[in-house]
């Protein structure tokens, strides 16, 4: 029994790894996953959007060639880690078998953590880090203070996924600091690993000074309008439900636990003070999702201590949260067809959640953001095929947004297109990518006839895009362009095409 309880850690992330290995790559690339590829095989301290780890594995998991099943492994195995390290989580503040299993499962089947798990994002490296973070914290503060050394690295290597670890590492130190743990905090093996923390992360902020912050203009424009504003009430409602309603019972029971625990409050204080600093700042509600398997751990270890005297209760515990959990991860992996899938919302009477406003279809936004892509290519490539062969040398593809390019760039790789510039994000700081030439005949999609009027002196509608049915709304019945005759010179041009948003 014993051996078989040190195991577990270890099978539960063996599992959770087959679960997302079979279940992850379908329906197709999707827009950002296609984005990170092409960032990573320019390989940078930073780009305008995201530093640079998810980037630089995206493109890594494309060196021998196109696989969606590898590039989704690398998301798989940061869930796995992430209820590896949950369990050991689980163990260090108290937790026997049964808590460990719970949290495992949770982490695993909780609808937001699993997506985490399913595409590449940012986020899929936060959701073992936070957690491994919180780890070394407990042990920092219940065992050795050098312990503080493995915190700062686990979150200096999580600000080089994403930013928004800079709000859980102030939450945690006030959380620290509000539970009465603040004397642990003036320690010199404390003050070596923020030096680290802040040192892995020095690389990426110079970047970002160097090139102007581009990183604060995008979000100030994604603030300006795009993005769906929760109320406070809202916010936590929909946090519930992305957590998979069931589920999210466990963690409000650790939230619940930890705050009247004296040794564990810092736990409960560092959830509460995120959560409330991510809906002062208008955060999306899955901004964080990668803090949830740390209460969750909590949760399964006070469920654990209620249900001694009832042992009965545990079997079921576990059978509910397997069957509940399993209900709703159709909406975080793309494990049915698409026409069953949408059979399945249609029977749940669920819609897919808003969260910019922008015109959404019957399949959740990541779904239909999936769809498409190498039809898109296709079409471009046609336009560039009825360019006549002596002046192909002149032709630049020209996209609306970075999903668009990114998706020329990497499918249209055996096609021997040209090069894809665009004025969205990355893209726009690659500048025309280098091309040189006076005057191009640039093929674009998606974007106002007017404006490229304004730009060129002949401007021939190719054809209208038509798109996959259920793909996202935004890429379906888009006009094709090809245009000569640019009224001023690239590069002087080039400085007025430039957006940057998300």
């Amino acid at each position: 029994m014993q051996m078989l309880r040190r195991r577990l850690p270890w099978i539960a992330a063996g599992l959770t790894l087959l679960f997302h290995a079979v279940g992850n790559a379908h329906y197709g690339f999707f827009r950002d996953e296609l984005y990170f590829i092409i960032c990573g095989r320019h390989p940078d301290f930073g780009y305008v959007d995201q530093p640079s780890l998810t980037p630089l594995l995206s493109a890594a998991s494309q060196a021998f060639g196109q696989s969606l099943f590898m590039l989704r492994l690398v998301a798989g195995i940061c869930a796995a880690a992430a209820v590896y390290i949950t369990c050991l989580l689980v163990e260090e503040i108290g937790g026997g078998a049964f808590a460990q299993v719970l949290a495992s499962i949770c982490v695993a089947l909780a609808p937001v953590l699993a997506s985490f798990g399913t595409k590449v994002s940012t986020d899929m490296l936060g959701l073992p880090l936070w957690v491994l973070a919180a780890l070394f914290t407990a042990r920092a503060l219940r065992r050795d203070p050098r312990w503080w050394i493995g915190a700062g690295v686990a979150l200096g290597i999580a600000f080089n996924a994403k930013y928004s670890v800079i709000f859980y590492a102030a939450a945690l130190i006030g959380g620290l600091v509000v539970a009465g743990e603040g004397r642990k905090l003036v320690d010199r093996w404390f003050a070596y690993g923020a030096a680290i923390g802040i040192a892995l992360a020095l690389p990426n902020v110079a970047w970002q000074v160097a090139h102007g912050l581009p990183m604060l203009e995008l979000l100030r424009n994604g603030a300006a309008g795009k993005n769906v504003v929760l109320s406070p009430v809202q916010f936590v409602l929909q946090s519930v439900l992305i957590l998979n309603p069931i589920l999210s019972l466990v963690w409000i029971a650790g939230l619940v636990w930890t705050l009247l625990n004296r040794s564990l409050r810092w736990i409960g204080a560092t959830f509460v003070i995120l959560i409330v600093v991510m809906i002062a700042f208008h955060a999306k509600d899955y901004y964080p999702g990668d803090a949830y398997p740390i209460v969750f751990a909590a949760g399964a270890c006070a469920i654990e201590a209620w249900t001694q005297r009832a042992l009965w209760t545990r079997p079921l515990a576990l059978g509910v949260a397997v069957v509940c959990g399993l209900v709703l991860i159709p909406f975080a992996m793309p494990v049915l067809p698409i026409g069953t899938f949408i059979a399945y919302q249609s029977a749940l009477h669920l819609k897919p959640i808003e969260r910019e406003h922008a015109a959404i279809g019957v399949l959740p936004p990541d779904y239909a953001d999936m769809l498409g892509w190498p039809e898109m290519t296709d079409a471009i490539a046609a336009a560039y095929d009825s360019v006549p062969a002596d002046e192909r040398s002149r032709v630049m593809i020209y996209a609306a947004n970075y999903g668009e390019a990114a998706a020329f760039d990497f499918f249209g790789a055996g096609r021997d297109l040209p090069v894809v510039t665009s004025h969205h994000n990355q893209y726009y700081l690659w500048g025309t990518r280098g091309y040189a030439g006076s005057d191009p005949i640039v093929i674009s999609i998606n974007v106002n006839e007017g404006d490229m009027r304004r730009s060129f002196t002949s401007v021939r509608h190719f054809s209208d895009y038509p798109g996959v049915p259920l793909a996202i709304p935004v890429e379906r019945d888009d006009p094709i362009y090809i245009s000569t005759g640019l009224k001023l010179p690239l590069a002087e041009a080039w400085p007025f095409t430039k957006k940057l948003y998300y």
